[in-house]
């Protein structure tokens, strides 16, 4: 594992998982995305080619949206709707690769959709660290073969260590 990407978390609530494949990146995804509620911030880490975007098209299709998901590095943030299961639930879909300074994203409306209304699913969120809320699920995303990656779902307070036991119980038992 590359452990320049993941940050040492103490809890019993973490989940290290090998995904095989894109397409078990998505289904993982997926289940996540079935768990998430209004208000919830997803902060996606990892280098190039690590399945960050992947992941964010199983989180969106879990929410029952069935837009296109790409990844947003020209525009910064695409918005999606979850299905109408979900009440058409805003999803943001932020990548912040491109930046190179939290500075950077003053006016682009990042700290309010943190706040806002919906699901926020970041990619590069280190990026924006100071921005981020102490309270949000890390997710680190790290190379293990050409086709393998390490997925590591790092809680961070009450509402995402719930979450990460239920998907545990969903996607692992």
């Amino acid at each position: 594992m590359n452990t320049r990407n993941v940050h040492t978390v103490r809890s019993p609530h973490v989940l290290d998982f090998v995904s095989h494949s894109v397409a078990q990146t998505i289904r993982v995804g997926q289940r996540l995305g079935e768990l998430l509620q209004r208000g919830d911030v997803v902060a996606l880490r990892g280098d190039l080619g690590t399945g960050k975007t992947h992941l964010v098209k199983g989180i969106v299709l879990g929410l029952g949206s069935t837009d296109t998901v790409n990844s947003p590095s020209f525009v910064l943030i695409n918005q999606y709707r979850a299905g109408a299961q979900r009440g058409g639930l805003p999803i943001y879909h932020a990548d912040l690769y491109r930046i190179e300074r939290p500075a950077e994203l003053q006016g682009v409306g990042l700290e309010e959709l943190l706040d806002g209304d919906g699901v926020c699913l970041i990619e590069w969120a280190d990026h924006a660290e100071p921005l981020l809320p102490d309270e949000r699920l890390d997710v680190h995303l790290s190379h293990l073969s050409e086709t393998k990656r390490v997925v590591r779902f790092a809680p961070r307070g009450r509402r995402y260590e719930e979450l990460i036991d239920t998907l545990k119980k969903a996607a692992f038992n």
